[in-house]
């Protein structure tokens, strides 16, 4: 089963496409954070996207969320999981998985608090021609 939705995941992760609303600012992926398009499907009305996303070491994706659930494999290094109450949700080490369920309501961010790259494979479910996120500004959390 682990090899099933590891295979099913393999793809990649997270870039934004970046917008500004009002005076707040949008917080877009750190400095060497890039996105490889591995593969896309549209399926009726869904975008299903496989992407490869490294992230060098002190590097965050920005602060975003998805129009679609997200489902993330950890290939390389550990990712730190961050929910809009700045909190922690969870720390992401290589082989595991992550999912993010999608929506305005769930805005996150990832960081790369190692030192080593990490590397995500991430397979979107989007609405067909949503962008892979939207960034939203840093909802008052002392870091990025």
């Amino acid at each position: 089963m682990r090899i099933a939705l590891r295979t099913a995941i393999s793809g990649a992760l997270v870039t934004a496409t970046v917008f500004a609303g009002g005076t707040a600012q949008a917080t877009p992926p750190g400095p060497g954070v890039v996105g490889t398009l591995i593969a896309q499907k549209t399926v009726g009305d869904t975008d299903y996207v496989l992407r490869e996303i490294t992230v060098p070491p002190g590097q965050a994706t920005g602060w975003h969320y998805h129009d679609g659930p997200v489902y993330g494999y950890v290939k390389q290094g550990t990712l730190s999981h961050y929910h809009s109450d700045c909190a922690s949700d969870g720390v992401y080490r290589q082989g595991t998985v992550v999912r993010e369920p999608g929506g305005p309501g769930d805005v996150h961010l990832g960081r790369n608090e190692g030192d080593t790259p990490l590397v995500l494979e991430v397979l979107y479910a989007l609405p067909h021609g949503s962008p892979y996120s939207e960034d939203v500004p840093n909802p008052g959390c002392s870091f990025q």
